[in-house]
């Protein structure tokens, strides 16, 4: 496996809490460089005749698959070589891809464009993308860029997974969701060998099935939004069976004079967002999805972010800023997994 690949897009704003778990003769831990970032893989009660081999092997395939269907970091992939076409060129994608596309399609009909795979011009431009570095653009830069962002600038038909580019600088940005997918497909191919007690993660994405070595919930921390204080735990759930990921604007950005750039660009305005939202945690059994809302709950904002989680039955939980004051906000469907941890499940 490549090593060097796309770097998280997302802030890593979970802490797997794993300290308090019981050791055990059963449980078995890995990792492994994937996506520029880390993969973790806790299991137990899998049985004797489960070769970790076999596992670390079958968590590869799964993650190769993303890595030469949608890495933009690696350049024969399928998403750079779409990217690379020239304007006209029809290209035939392969079936994740479409399925990826299609996910990414569905929220940004949903938040009427605030969610868009084709903001990575944008992206580059700020300076987030691959080349950086990161700097504020001319008015004229902005101007000239916003013509190649949008998914009119794309045609496809998803029936025959084909894609064309009518303009050859448009390009597709799947870094809020990719991470997503490749550990709901680990996740399959562990349920295909009859491991029903894993956790998943991936640079902040995680999908957890069965219980934990304790014999409970699996319980995760959601890490306080703030620049430069790592590791310190804003609140906790307990979880299982779903997937969990967050999105903050804490980690990457930069500054210039005086004024602070967030990496998440909202492709409407074609500026960094400028809200009271710091975090946002979206809990949802696909991983993939919980990813990639994760991203457009960020770019909307708190008010529109609770009306997007009622209308899709996302569970969320949100952190604002007011002033020095981080704030906290969550819908109902989140309060069973708060619930869990504040009665001490997972302790």
């Amino acid at each position: 496996m490549i090593s060097h690949l796309m770097r998280p897009a997302l802030a890593l704003a979970f802490l797997l809490c794993m300290a308090g778990c019981q050791q055990s003769p059963d449980v078995t831990r890995m990792s492994g460089p994937i996506f520029g970032t880390q993969w973790h893989l806790t299991y137990h009660g899998a049985g004797t005749n489960v070769d970790e081999q076999v596992v670390t092997q079958l968590i590869q395939d799964a993650f190769a698959v993303v890595d030469g269907s949608m890495n933009h970091y690696q350049p024969d992939s399928m998403l750079s070589r779409l990217n690379a076409a020239e304007a006209q060129t029809a290209m035939e994608v392969d079936w994740d891809f479409a399925l990826v596309f299609n996910t990414a399609l569905d929220i940004y009909y949903a938040t009427d464009g605030a969610y868009d795979p084709s903001v990575s011009p944008l992206i580059n431009l700020w300076g987030f993308g691959p080349k950086g570095p990161t700097r504020r653009p001319s008015g004229n830069q902005l101007e000239e860029t916003q013509k190649f962002v949008g998914l009119n600038a794309f045609a496809w038909d998803l029936s025959s997974r084909t894609f064309v580019k009518r303009d050859a600088m448009a390009m597709l940005d799947f870094s809020s969701i990719a991470k997503g997918y490749a550990v709901d497909l680990g996740a399959d191919a562990l349920d295909e060998l009859g491991i029903a007690n894993f956790m998943l993660e991936v640079g902040g994405e995680v999908q957890v099935r069965g219980k934990s070595p304790r014999g409970d919930q699996w319980r995760l921390a959601i890490e306080e939004p703030v620049p430069g204080v790592g590791g310190k735990i804003f609140t906790a759930i307990s979880v299982s069976d779903v997937g969990i990921a967050t999105s903050g604007d804490y980690r990457n950005f930069f500054e210039s004079e005086g004024r602070r750039y967030s990496h998440l660009i909202d492709p409407r305005t074609g500026f960094p967002i400028e809200h009271d939202l710091v975090s946002a945690t979206v809990i949802h059994p696909s991983t993939m999805l919980a990813d990639a809302w994760a991203t457009a709950l960020m770019v909307v904002g708190t008010k529109e972010a609770l009306r997007l989680a009622n209308t899709y039955d996302l569970a969320v939980y949100l952190i604002s800023r007011q002033g020095d004051e981080l704030i906290s906000s969550y819908n109902d469907d989140m309060m069973p997994w708060l619930l869990a941890s504040e009665n001490g499940e997972g302790q």
